[in-house]
This record gives C-alpha cells, structure tokens and sequence, in this order.
C-alpha cells in the first residue's frame, strides 16, 4: 500500500504544478476595460484600416538568398576546380595572345637553314632547341606557334558546334518532353538519325563539302544535338506532371512561360553538364576526322592536324615530341572541361546550398 501512496503524492504535486502554470498563463496582466478617460483620449487614427501593400508584405518575407551567388560560392570551394579553372582560363588567355608576344614565329612559315653552297634546305624534325622551343615538323614548321594556333582553331571550332547543338538540343528537348503531340514524331527522327552510326555520318558529310572548318560545323551540327536533346526530354517528362506545373497550366498559364520559368530553371544543373562536356567531344571528333584524312586542311593548323601529324611518327624515339606536346593541350583542355562541368553542375544544384 506505502508504494500506492506515493505515486499519489507524486501525482498530486504534478498536478499543483500544472494548476499553478494554468494560473501564471491565464491571469491578465493588462486589464481588459479602459477607463472612460482612456476612451476619449483614443485618435480615430488607430482605427482606420491598413491597406495592403505587396512592397511591405514581401519586405516582411525577404531573404537574401542568390541563386547564382550560392552556386559559385560552392563552385569556388572546391579546390581541384578551382585550380582548373584558372589554368584553363590562363591557357585561353595565353592561346589568343601568343602572337602578339615578341619573338614569335609565325604558324605558316617553313624555315629553312643556308648550308656553305647556300643551298636552302627545310628544318625538318628539328628537337626541342633554344631558338624553337617544341622543335619544328616534318614540313619546317615551328611547332610552338603551330600548336597555339591551332589551339585557336580547335577551340572557335569546338565553341561554335557546342553553342549550336546545346540551343538546339535543350530547344528540341523541352519540346519533345513537354508537347505530347509532337512526341511520337520526334521520337521516329531521334530512332532514324540515332540508328545511323555516328561515324559514318560524319564522314559522310566530310566526303560530300569540301574540307574545311564549314565541313567540320556542318558534320558535327547535324548529329551534335541528339544525345542533349534525348537527355532534356527525359529530364522534363520527369517534372513537367509535378504540382507546381499542374497549378500554371490550371491557372491559365501559357506553354511557352512553363518551359521557360518552370523547366529551364531546374534544368540549369543538367544543361551546364552537357555544355561542358560537349566541348571536348567536338575537340575529340575533330581529331578522329583529321585522322581519317577529312579534317582541317593542311594549311590550317588544328590540334586534330597536329595530333595525326605526330601520330605518323611516334615509332622514331627522337620524333616523338611531335605527338607528346599537342597530345598534353588536348588532354588537358579535355579533362579541364571535364571536371570543371561536373564540379559546376553540384554547385548549381540548390540541394547543395547552404
């Protein structure tokens, strides 16, 4: 029985505890009634209603959140990316003012040597030396601004396919995922063009223009924007039924704002991705063109030339250089790209913002 009685005794002072909160919470500590002193001395001023202004309610609601800002401050935190960044940038800088430098060669010009008979005889396949710091080529060629040059080439090449299949891929893409009419047709074109090998239309259409950086644009251009397109569709079919969307379309809204305000906004993280990667892919086409005999012109410096050039001969020990220093810039260019997209396409994903 003694156990019994005290867990009331427990209860019991619970209970005095609880009673006495109630008390302290419900005893006014203002009074209710004013006197009527206090009435008179009232301005109908306080009694006129408060119009609704939409500057002061959203001032109430106001966060200082930047969508860009937090992804480049998460961009900027990682560290690889960051030194990759500033590499590539120094190299895109360097590439475009390398000719404007003092003491350098220009990238058409074959140099010759004068022997006692004053014969002029090419320098070919010349190693690394103090006046052609990458040696010369097969042809005379000085191969440091050979390989700047074509680094130009390259990259005006890979920026103009990149910027054309990415505005047509995500245009195309938004499209096919979110119009169901125009589903099935652009199903059947993906299947047709997609079931061709992509090599074979490449060289297809290198064979019928002339070769050239137009042939080069055209023959990347037109299989270039299948795979972002394909990979935008899939995204949107993803999101285009979530509730949000079925609020615009029930409130009116028209098409073309829900694809622009609704889907490109949360697409910005796959787009950048695919932007990125799509440079060293055009890079990476134009060398296995430029190996198959249909790229640049020989008179046209491109990495892709430059890289079958020394392709040719890598077997001679003391002519591998000519392979060695354009094979580094691909590479480089190709990774930075690379990992650079990725580390970009984290940081624009707004479940990583702080």
């Amino acid at each position: 029985m003694a156990k019994y009685f005290k867990k009331g005794a427990q209860l019991e002072r619970m209970a005095d505890g609880l009673t006495r909160q109630l008390q302290r919470e419900l005893s006014p500590e203002e009074k209710d009634d004013l006197t009527p002193e206090e009435i008179a001395a009232l301005s109908p001023e306080e009694f006129r209603p408060h119009v609704f202004n939409a500057r002061e309610a959203e001032n109430t609601g106001y966060s200082n959140y930047s969508y860009w800002r937090c992804t480049f401050q998460a961009f900027w935190k990682n560290r690889l990316a960051r030194v990759l960044l500033i590499a590539l940038c120094a190299l895109l800088v360097f590439t475009f003012i390398q000719p404007l430098l003092p003491n350098q060669k220009p990238s058409d010009e074959i140099y010759n040597t004068v022997d006692q008979y004053g014969t002029e005889t090419p320098m070919r396949n010349k190693a690394p030396s103090r006046e052609f710091w990458f040696g010369t080529d097969a042809v005379g060629h000085d191969l440091w601004s050979r390989i700047w040059s074509g680094t130009r080439t390259s990259l005006l090449l890979a920026l103009i396919v990149a910027s054309f299949n990415c505005v047509i891929g995500i245009t195309v893409g938004i499209l096919w995922g979110y119009v169901r009419k125009l589903d099935a047709l652009l199903t059947e074109v993906y299947n047709i063009m997609d079931n061709i090998p992509r090599t074979i239309i490449l060289i297809l259409i290198s064979y019928i223009m002339r070769p050239g950086m137009l042939t080069m644009i055209v023959s990347m251009c037109i299989v270039g924007w299948l795979g972002m397109a394909r990979f935008i569709r899939n995204q949107v079919v993803m999101i285009r039924d979530r509730d949000y969307n079925l609020a615009s379309r029930c409130l009116g809204t028209r098409s073309s704002r829900i694809m622009l305000h609704n889907l490109v906004p949360y697409l910005v993280s796959v787009i950048m991705l695919q932007t990125a990667l799509a440079i060293p892919t055009v890079i990476s086409d134009e060398v296995f063109l430029t190996y198959c005999g249909l790229g640049m012109p020989k008179s046209v410096a491109s990495l892709g030339g430059l890289v079958e050039d020394g392709r040719k001969v890598m077997m001679s020990p003391t002519l591998r250089y000519q392979l060695i220093f354009p094979a580094l810039v691909v590479t480089f260019i190709t990774v930075a790209f690379y990992l650079i997209g990725n580390a970009f396409a984290d940081a624009s994903d707004p479940r990583n913002h702080v």
